[in-house]
């Protein structure tokens, strides 16, 4: 699968390299929260330094992590676009792949969600909180079913396009 026009702003990464950590998440604080720190939504918490599945302190500060923020205002940081005929074949198994890989990787970063998985007649856009979690979806599909797989990063907007296709 080959895009030879990338929207403006994105740059095209290689599967093989990570994605560049240059720019800034802007749902990330500038600062760092208050420890210990839990979120009222979805009850993580901020504790040394980073946010964690566990139980917060009575006296915990209230704050809406960056994950609860981005799902609110439904912009995602990772966009993966699923098609072709293997996608058509097997969509449901497919699909049970990209929930449980964002199940495991949720279990240990909580800020890795998935917002939302769109189904139409010819493919899927599956929209995450996080560049990370989009680009294991597709690392995942890829080594799972084969495929192309195409990276399309945009720094300055902190978003990630994952183009899979079997």
């Amino acid at each position: 699968m080959s895009h030879s026009k990338l929207p403006s702003g994105f740059h095209r990464v290689t599967h093989d390299r990570p994605v560049p950590e240059q720019a800034h998440d802007p749902y990330q604080a500038r600062g760092k929260y208050p420890e210990p720190t839990v979120c009222p939504q979805c009850k993580a918490v901020f504790h040394e330094g980073r946010w964690r599945w566990g139980d917060a302190p009575a006296q915990a500060n209230a704050q809406v992590c960056p994950a609860c923020h981005r799902i609110a205002d439904q912009l995602p940081a990772g966009f993966v676009s699923l098609s072709g005929p293997f996608l058509q074949a097997h969509r449901a198994e497919i699909l049970s792949l990209v929930r449980h890989q964002e199940q495991r990787a949720r279990q240990d970063h909580p800020l890795q969600r998935i917002i939302g998985i769109e189904e139409q007649a010819e493919n899927v856009l599956v929209t995450t909180t996080d560049i990370h979690l989009a680009r294991a979806l597709g690392e995942a599909l890829r080594s799972a079913y084969q495929g192309e797989l195409e990276f399309h990063y945009n720094p300055e907007d902190y978003l990630l396009r994952v183009h899979w296709t079997h």
